[in-house]
């Protein structure tokens, strides 16, 4: 329920104002058709554009590729009524056949019903606009007044579907809209035909409209044929849960592209895509959720080429014309977008293998089988990576690129695997901890760090609360306020998390953790440092755990909005926090909306 009021909020700019003017738009109908006192005959041929109307919208006839699954034959007498009867007729049959089909339906939410009404009252009356400009007592007026008044209603439900549905799927309408257009022209060039023939034939007798359910009963049939034909083909290739293709249409478009790309002397490219510790989120979350994440998921892969579901949550991404090095590029933007978004409000850590044609592959199984090679390579390095057959991990958060011996890089390793553990322990730090690092490892670059040094922030963030492990669980999941006892205990993580790392000798990462609740002003813990005084590693980490703890979801409240946490940052700026620092995180959340968006 509480998502169904989110949504809705945040269609209401959409939704408010079409449904106002399709109020508007119908009081004025109900008033122009009561004050021109029509008779019996045109109030019965009134009830019969309305039942016609309501049958053709209760059984809808399914077109390819039509977001709401089918388009309705309503248009037809609505438009109809308008030319024969005048525009509030239309008007008032396409508000009774859309709310009587709706309500017999009792379809939720009622802000659906309300919306899909006033859809097709406001093209009713664009419709009723067209034709009494251009209606008169000339066939050739008439037969224009109905196709352009079938175009207006047309594309008006167009616009205004497209409007909703982008604004539900954050999605821009220009693209939206001309796919619709694409989809359903035909179509509905079909139905200005039909409402031709129908304002024709009931110009002479509304009897010999009666005609027409022959050739309209023919269209529904043939068509609905068609679509069950389209659907079976397209389930047998297609994911139910994502609607991508599945393993089966990946090894059917793999085998052609594999061809064609050998016998044009071109390139291709196949990137694998495996969700990291995806049974811990259904283990946590639920089942319900990770089939929310793994579509969520879905949305997000279609975005950098054609994209397959092979496996529970292994994924194919197909890259015709590229070669290893677009690939690889490919994969790590996949990897990094993914991490930043949070799929469905769950943080994800995917690890990818891609391999390329021309190369070491001579089939399109071979080309597979390196991937599979690569992806199995990055989950051995520590996953959240990408890989590929020829040159191995890719720099993405790759920790061997700051070692300067063997003995430092393994140490690293392990301090890695801690940073996975951290990672694994519950649904909050989890989350929090992974966006910890990648957030201070942003701002650490916008500040020109090392690309070393980079990456040691990244750690340090992931392993800035490391110390909790040791923390009991009822303190950390406590709803009320801490006890001074209780509080004491928590502060020791920065000194446990030190200890634990200082072990492994992965200086300045222990420093870092151990410093991270250092206040600018001398007033934080473990040692009341001031100023510079706190290493920069650890100024970092506050600032993007102080955001990333305010925007969050707790236990004892929900997180606030990235607007108010940014302005308590630069508020506290000079007192709390590193005033450099916290500008550049500003500066950072400004260049990445994904982060600003709140």
């Amino acid at each position: 329920m509480a998502f169904l009021e989110r949504e809705t909020a945040w269609l209401l700019p959409v939704i408010a104002p079409v449904s106002g003017i399709g109020a508007a738009a119908l009081v004025s109908a109900v008033w122009a058709l009561a004050q021109s006192t029509p008779d019996w005959r045109t109030l019965v041929a009134l009830l019969a554009l309305v039942a016609a109307s309501v049958i053709a919208e209760a059984f809808p006839v399914p077109i390819e590729g039509v977001p709401v699954g089918a388009a309705s034959l309503a248009n037809v007498f609505i438009v109809g009524a308008a030319v024969l009867y005048g525009w509030p007729a239309g008007v008032v049959v396409a508000f009774l056949s859309m709310a009587l089909v709706e309500l017999a339906h009792r379809r939720p939410p009622l802000v659906r019903t309300i919306y899909n009404t006033a859809l097709y009252v406001t093209g009713a009356a664009a419709a009723g606009l067209v034709v009494e400009a251009l209606k008169g007592g000339a066939l050739v007026e008439l037969l224009a007044a109905a196709l352009l008044g079938s175009t207006a209603f047309y594309a008006v439900n167009v616009l205004l579907l497209a409007l909703v549905i982008a604004r539900s799927g954050r999605e821009p309408i220009r693209g939206l809209a001309a796919r619709y257009v694409r989809w359903t022209t035909v179509p509905f060039g079909i139905m200005a035909s039909v409402t031709l023939m129908l304002v024709v034939l009931w110009e002479r007798s509304p009897f010999l409209a009666l005609s027409l359910v022959g050739p309209l009963l023919a269209v529904a049939l043939y068509q609905r044929s068609v679509h069950r034909e389209l659907e079976a083909m397209r389930l047998a290739r297609t994911d139910p849960l994502t609607l991508l293709g599945n393993a089966r249409a990946f090894n059917e478009r793999l085998e052609t592209e594999f061809h064609l790309a050998h016998a044009e002397d071109g390139a291709l490219a196949v990137c694998l895509v495996d969700v990291d510790n995806f049974k811990t989120i259904n283990d946590m979350y639920g089942h319900s959720v990770g089939d929310r994440v793994l579509g969520a998921l879905a949305g997000r892969l279609r975005q950098d080429g054609e994209a397959f579901r092979i496996g529970g949550d292994e994924f194919a991404l197909l890259l015709p014309g590229a070669d290893e090095v677009r690939a690889l590029e490919i994969g790590e933007t996949v990897v990094r977008r993914v991490a930043e978004s949070n799929p469905a409000g769950i943080v994800l850590n995917l690890s990818a293998g891609v391999a390329s044609f021309p190369g070491r592959a001579s089939k399109p199984s071979e080309l597979v089988r390196l991937a599979d090679n690569a992806l199995y390579r990055a989950k051995e390095e520590g996953k959240n990576r990408v890989a590929t057959h020829e040159t191995g991990v890719a720099k993405l958060g790759d920790l061997r690129q700051v070692a300067d011996d063997s003995d430092r890089a393994n140490r690293l390793r392990a301090a890695g695997s801690l940073a996975q553990a951290v990672d694994e322990r519950d649904a909050y730090t989890g989350r929090h901890s992974f966006a910890v690092g990648e957030l201070a490892a942003r701002v650490a670059a916008r500040l020109g760090l090392e690309p070393a040094d980079v990456e040691l922030t990244r750690l340090a963030g992931r392993l800035h609360d490391l110390g909790k492990l040791a923390i009991p669980e009822e303190i950390l999941r406590k709803r009320g306020a801490l006890t001074a006892e209780e509080r004491r205990l928590l502060e020791r993580h920065c000194q446990i998390g030190f200890r634990m790392l200082d072990s492994l000798g992965v200086e300045p990462v222990a420093r870092w953790v151990l410093h991270h609740h250092e206040r600018w002003d001398g007033g934080g813990y473990p040692s009341g440092l001031a100023g510079e005084d706190i290493p920069l590693g650890a100024r970092i980490i506050f600032v993007a755990d102080a955001f990333d703890a305010m925007t969050s979801n707790r236990v004892y409240r929900l997180g606030t909005s990235r607007e108010r946490a940014l302005a308590e940052l630069e508020r506290c700026a000079g007192s709390q926090f590193d005033p450099e620092i916290v500008e550049a995180f500003a500066a950072e959340l400004s260049a990445h909306r994904h982060y600003a968006a709140g």
